[in-house]
């Protein structure tokens, strides 16, 4: 018996629909263009980089050294290439992009890879901006020091009450709300120090003091905000093809003007990663393909909801 004639399904009736995931700065690592990275157009991508950055990227992701693929100057674009790169392997992948494919996301750095793919940004637009943007904040921390810690076992509301109770004058702030019971703080090194000490005895499972050069997403990063806001307001926007949810209030935007006001906003404030997942599991997806180097953003997806179907495309 046929099927009656019927209206396409909205998107929240879509069980199959699929978000890409593109990983942010920390997800490096010396070698990570492995066998995957193999098609011409892949590795073009590098040529046309690094031509722009002045040094041979993918050399620097295939052999390092670790201290200079870490700085954040290095870090960011090679994370922008790489997922990029990633891309246009799984473009040509049996079955290609998933036909399902409905938005797209990225953990802070991870945003440049998502406006790139969704066409709001040419690349070479996007290298330039991304390596302005790892710039400035590397001379922010430079000239503030400051850090990271990541407090996990505490909700977002105990430990922004921590960080008022244990500021002391000092810059301390939520920067991250990556899933439940992952929340990462940033600030002065020994506001940082406090932070830690006191979300341990408050019951925090463990307090971690990240990798990174500085207190990123607070206003230490005014400067680079500035900076940031001349080269976004100097480089062509277009609306993007597909929604790019936004880390600043995990929703998506279509006004090229809003996109640039949005990128500034995100390097002195608060990364919203879980609540940009929950928009994307409120509007229907169920299955996430992380694109990049890593295996972080499919275990953030795991503590957030365990229910959904994640997949990789650089193991």
């Amino acid at each position: 018996m046929g099927q009656a004639a019927h209206a396409a399904p909205a998107l929240n009736d879509t069980p199959a629909a699929t978000a890409l995931l593109f990983p942010g700065q920390g997800a490096q690592s010396v070698g990570m263009l492995g066998a995957w990275c193999d098609v011409p157009e892949a590795l073009d991508l590098f040529d046309r980089a690094s031509a722009i950055l002045g040094y041979d990227l993918a050399e620097v992701c295939r052999n390092g050294p670790a201290a200079r693929l870490d700085s954040t100057a290095v870090s960011q674009p090679a994370i922008l290439v790489t997922s990029l790169a990633a891309l246009e392997v799984l473009r040509r992948r049996p079955g290609g992009l998933p036909p399902s494919l409905v938005a797209v996301a990225g953990l802070s750095l991870g945003e440049y890879t998502a406006l790139s793919f969704a066409g709001a940004l040419q690349f070479e637009d996007a290298v330039r901006l991304v390596d302005a943007r790892g710039r400035a904040m590397q001379d922010c921390a430079d000239a503030t020091p400051g850090g990271m810690v990541a407090v996990l076992g505490l909700e977002r509301e105990q430990v922004a009450g921590l960080c008022a109770a244990h500021r002391d004058g000092d810059v301390l702030t939520v920067a991250n709300v990556l899933c439940p019971g992952n929340v990462v703080v940033s600030g002065g090194l020994a506001a940082c120090d406090r932070l830690a000490a006191a979300a341990t005895a408050a019951g925090a499972m463990k307090c971690v003091r990240l990798d990174v050069a500085g207190a990123f997403h607070t206003p230490f990063m005014e400067p680079a905000r500035e900076r940031l806001t001349a080269a976004l307001a100097a480089t062509p926007i277009e609306p993007p093809r597909i929604p790019v949810i936004s880390n600043v209030d995990a929703r998506p935007h279509h006004d090229p003007d809003e996109i640039r006001g949005l990128l500034a906003r995100q390097l002195v404030g608060v990364v919203e990663w879980q609540a940009s997942m929950e928009h994307l599991l409120g509007a229907g997806v169920r299955t996430m393909v992380e694109v990049g180097p890593g295996r972080v953003l499919r275990g953030l997806m795991k503590r957030i909801d365990r229910r959904v179907a994640v997949a990789g495309v650089c193991d």
